[in-house]
C-alpha cells in the first residue's frame, strides 16, 4: 500500500519555480528522507502535503484521499512537526497538548499527554509557558504535539534540531519504535546525514525544486563512490562530482 503520492507536483510564485513538477511515493510503513539544500523545495512540499499551500499543478493523494478534493479526512489521521513552528508561548505545554488534543478528538486525552510526557521526558515542563522553554525543550514538545493523535502519516522537518546527542539519539529510537509499532509512515526532512542514515528506507535528493536523485542510502553511497551520505549530499549540492555509472 502506499501511504504518500506526489504526481507532478509544482508550485510557483510569480517567476520563482520552488517545486518544479516532482513525482515520488512513500508506501505505508516507511521512513523516506527528503533532502536538499536551502531553497531546494522541502518546506514547500511539506506545506503542500499538510493542505497549507495549494499547488500551482500536480496531484498529492495521502492514504487513498485526494488533498484537493478531501484533504480533511486524511489531515484527522497526519500530524507534523518542526521545532520552527511556534506553539503559543503564553499557554503551558499541558495546555497546548490539550488544544491539539481536542483538536483532533483524542480520546483519553490526559493519559495520552502523560505517555508523551514519560516518553519525551517532559514532566519537568509541563506546566511551564511555552515561551519560557529551551530550544531542545521546545523540541521535544514540538514532537508530543505531532503524535498526539497517534497519526498514520507523520510529517518531521529536523525533528532533533537543537538536541543533544544523547537525546538526540532517544528520540530517534523512539520514533524508529513507534513506526515498527504502528506502521506509521514518516516523510522527514533533516540535514543531519547520520540521523538519514539510520532511519530513512529511502532518500529523495531536492535541488532547486526538483528531485535530482533518489534511492536508499546504500543505493546512494555505492552510485557516488562515498563513504557517507553527507558527501553524496554535497556533492549534488555543489555539483562537483556525477554519480558514478555501475
Amino acid at each position: 500500500m502506499t501511504a504518500i503520492q506526489v504526481e507532478q507536483l509544482t508550485k510557483r510564485y510569480g517567476d520563482v519555480l520552488a517545486v518544479d513538477g516532482i513525482d515520488f511515493s512513500a508506501p505505508a510503513g516507511a521512513t523516506v528522507g527528503l533532502l536538499g539544500g536551502n531553497g531546494a523545495g522541502k518546506t514547500t512540499t511539506i506545506a503542500m502535503l499538510l493542505g497549507l499551500l495549494i499547488p500551482t499543478s500536480g496531484r498529492i493523494r495521502v492514504l487513498g484521499h485526494d488533498m484537493a478534493t478531501d484533504r480533511f479526512a486524511a489531515l484527522a489521521r497526519m500530524n507534523f512537526s518542526s521545532p520552527y513552528v511556534s506553539l503559543p508561548f503564553r499557554l503551558t505545554v499541558r495546555q497546548n497538548l490539550r488544544v491539539y488534543g481536542h483538536l483532533y478528538n483524542v480520546r483519553d486525552l490526559e493519559q495520552r499527554i502523560a505517555e508523551l510526557s514519560d516518553e519525551l521526558d517532559l514532566g519537568a515542563v509541563l506546566d511551564r509557558p511555552a515561551g519560557q522553554l529551551s530550544a531542545g525543550q521546545k523540541t521535544r514538545v514540538a514532537l508530543a504535539k505531532a503524535l498526539i493523535n497517534r497519526p498514520d502519516v507523520l510529517l518531521l522537518d529536523e525533528p532533533t534540531a537543537s538536541l543533544d546527542p544523547d537525546t538526540g539519539d532517544l528520540v530517534r529510537s523512539w520514533l524508529e519504535r513507534y513506526r515498527g509499532e504502528t506502521g506509521c509512515t514518516i516523510l522527514l526532512a533533516s540535514h543531519n546525514m547520520a540521523e538519514v542514515e539510520r532511519l530513512c528506507s529511502h532518500v529523495l535528493m531536492l535541488k532547486k525544486g526538483r528531485v535530482v536523485d533518489r534511492g536508499s542510502p546504500d543505493e546512494l553511497l555505492a552510485r557516488y563512490g562515498r563513504a557517507d551520505l553527507e558527501d553524496v549530499f554535497l556533492d549534488i549540492a555543489r555539483g562537483r562530482r556525477q554519480a558514478v555509472d555501475a
